[in-house]
């Protein structure tokens, strides 16, 4: 398949911003994925007139939604979360099955994150990820099983 010019960038984002918006909520969750969506498009905006079309433009702008969720990560890895109180005790019951399995996902190291989100919540197969992550098959592969593995001890 040869190169061409991609589609006007409005339209772009119409046909991709969903799936990078479930991809990104799955990755840094429901509080951050509207800000990593907007830093995932503002860089995908930047780099959009160097881009030629070869009918992969969803990977690439998977592999820079990656790159946010993981920048993401390590950002708030670094600074500290300021709480008023810390309860003795749960405020409510138990939060909903969906909730309990975001934040188990939301646990697990930056690269095992994104490629159980883009398994099984985008449903890409393995060479994609790989090649979203930047890594070989193999890798994504290792990511996912081991990701699915702590989900498992955790959930």
């Amino acid at each position: 398949m040869g190169t061409r010019t991609p589609p006007p960038f409005e339209r772009f984002l119409d046909v991709h911003g969903p799936s990078v918006l479930g991809f990104l909520v799955g990755a840094v969750g429901r509080d951050h994925a509207d800000d990593a969506y907007q830093e995932t498009f503002l860089s995908a905006l930047r780099a959009y007139p160097r881009v030629r079309d070869d009918g992969r433009l969803d990977r690439w702008i998977l592999r820079i939604a990656s790159r946010t969720a993981i920048d993401h990560h390590r950002a708030r890895a670094r600074r500290a979360e300021p709480r008023a109180t810390v309860p003795d005790r749960p405020l409510a019951g138990p939060e909903p099955p969906d909730d309990a399995l975001l934040a188990a996902v939301a646990a697990l190291p930056p690269k095992q994150r994104a490629a159980v989100v883009l398994r099984h919540l985008l449903d890409r197969p393995y060479p994609e990820i790989a090649e979203i992550l930047g890594s070989t098959e193999e890798a994504a592969r290792a990511n996912v099983r081991a990701g699915l593995a702590t989900l498992r001890e955790r959930v």
